[in-house]
């Protein structure tokens, strides 16, 4: 009996190293797949300059845009002023049949 309890120990002793052997080298690939995505990083920080400066490009023409918005509403408002003064004002409503 002393024999069996011996070898189901060395057995459980080599089933747990295989199993730690077998996690070591799963973290191993990870890691060697990690320091593989930092090697890509350099072109996505190229990618990332270039949409940030799509979207500065983007905001200056929005703004451009607003800009002739607000100037296009200013020159309707004044001049729609002096007409306006010219429609006489009515001094009393007619009452329309309903």
């Amino acid at each position: 009996m002393d024999v069996l309890a011996n070898d189901v120990a060395i057995a459980a002793i080599f089933a747990l190293s295989g199993w730690m052997l077998k996690i070591w080298l799963g973290h191993r690939e990870k890691m060697k797949g990690l320091s593989l995505t930092q090697q890509g990083l350099a072109s996505s920080d190229q990618r990332l300059a270039r949409v940030e400066q799509a979207i500065e490009s983007i905001a200056i023409e929005v703004e451009r845009i607003s800009e002739g918005q607000r100037f296009i509403t200013k020159i309707l408002s004044d001049g729609a002023q002096p007409l306006l003064e010219m429609v006489p004002s009515p001094s009393r409503r007619a009452d329309a049949p309903h």
